[in-house]
């Protein structure tokens, strides 16, 4: 009975070491295959670190407007008996847009000049009769007022009906008519927009931090949103007085549109150029990797030799890894970003394909197809 209890211990005994000895052989093996295992190498883009002429900008959205631009109105009642105009016509300066009807002030204007004719008369006698001395000098004074008065009186009756024939102010683009002939209109009435679309202006605000950057005449770059067409321009305003509220700063801007592309109302996205400085390392954004422990890129060297490693063969290309480099960014400026700290000129940087390094991680470089110079010329638009 002993006997069996004791092959049965020892027989226990060498069942449980051989399992413990299995798990640590396991275990070391598995160990040593990942400490062994090279990582897939990995293929990327990258562009050199260069000192570039940087060209700052401060960058803002803005609203688009005509230089001139107005809603034409009535300044008299009356109702409507022609309109000269059609939506989206040229006008010159002092075309006729619309007549109201006249003819009351016409027939006012023909008593008037009666009137004022039949006064001349009684002013001439007056004078004649008195240069022979029958006449007093109140009767002429009299008669030389009662003129004056007539000629007062057919004067306004004249800028009255100058009202009823309302003509462009300016050479532009009317509108839509929003009036109809035969429709009475009261004093206020808007019949039509008109725009001078050859000139026109930016409105936009910058932050309060850039007021000592801008200047009158500072040039601009406006990009139409919709078309990514780009129109140069010059600074015509900036308002003395900072928002409270929001602590911007509203700034206009003039610019061409001989083509009439841009249209009034029209969001727009504003560069205001500011002097060029040399010397200064910059980056594609899409080189920029962000994260809880701050901004990094990748860089790409040749990788370090292990200890006891042969001398690599003649004519054998190096192998190159990844090197995660934390950089602080500067100012912004289209595709690229300025690096303040964090890289020197010469460096290999990735800007493509760096979801999938980490660092140490074998990569090849392919340039084929360059983000770099693609975000370029998407910044400087066709």
């Amino acid at each position: 009975m002993i006997k069996r209890f004791i092959i049965a211990i020892v027989a226990l005994v060498l069942v449980c070491g051989g399992l413990v000895g299995f798990n640590l052989f396991r275990s070391k093996a598995i160990s040593d295959f990942f400490a062994n295992m090279q990582p897939p190498t990995q293929t990327v883009s990258t562009v050199e670190v260069k000192p570039v002429v940087w060209n700052p900008a401060i960058e803002a959205v803005g609203t688009v407007s005509a230089a001139q631009g107005i809603e034409v109105a009535t300044e008299v009642s009356g109702i409507i008996l022609e309109i000269k105009f059609k939506a989206n016509d040229r006008v010159e300066q002092g075309q006729l847009l619309v007549q109201i009807d006249d003819r009351m002030e016409r027939a006012d204007i023909a008593a008037a000049e009666a009137q004022l004719a039949n006064e001349q008369q009684t002013l001439d006698r007056a004078r004649a009769l008195s240069q022979r001395g029958v006449n007093p000098a109140s009767t002429l004074d009299a008669a030389q007022a009662a003129v004056k008065a007539s000629q007062a009186q057919l004067d306004r009756l004249h800028a009255v009906l100058d009202q009823k024939a309302i003509e462009a102010p300016f050479a532009g683009t009317v509108g839509i008519p929003r009036i109809e002939t035969g429709q009475y209109i009261s004093v206020g009435t808007v019949i039509a927009t008109l725009q001078d679309l050859t000139r026109m202006r930016v409105d936009f605000t910058v932050p309060e931090q850039s007021f000592n950057e801008l200047k009158i005449g500072q040039p601009v770059r406006v990009t139409d949103a919709l078309s990514s067409e780009v129109y140069e321009g010059q600074i015509t305003g900036i308002d003395p007085r900072i928002d409270p509220a929001t602590r911007l700063i509203s700034v206009r801007a003039e610019i061409s549109n001989p083509e009439g592309a841009l249209q009034p109302g029209q969001f727009a996205r504003v560069a205001v150029s500011l002097p060029a400085e040399d010397g200064v390392l910059s980056l594609p954004q899409t080189a920029i990797v962000t994260s809880l422990y701050g901004d990094y890129v990748f860089a790409v060297a040749p990788k370090a030799p292990a200890e006891n490693a042969p001398a690599p063969a003649e004519g054998e290309q190096p192998t190159f890894e990844a090197r995660q480099l934390f950089v602080k960014t500067g100012r912004r400026t289209g595709a690229f970003v300025e690096i303040t700290q964090g890289i020197e000129a010469g460096q290999q940087i990735v800007t493509a394909g760096q979801n999938r390094l980490s660092n140490g991680t074998p990569v090849t470089v392919d340039n084929t197809v360059d983000p770099a110079t693609l975000a370029q010329e998407e910044a400087e638009g066709p």
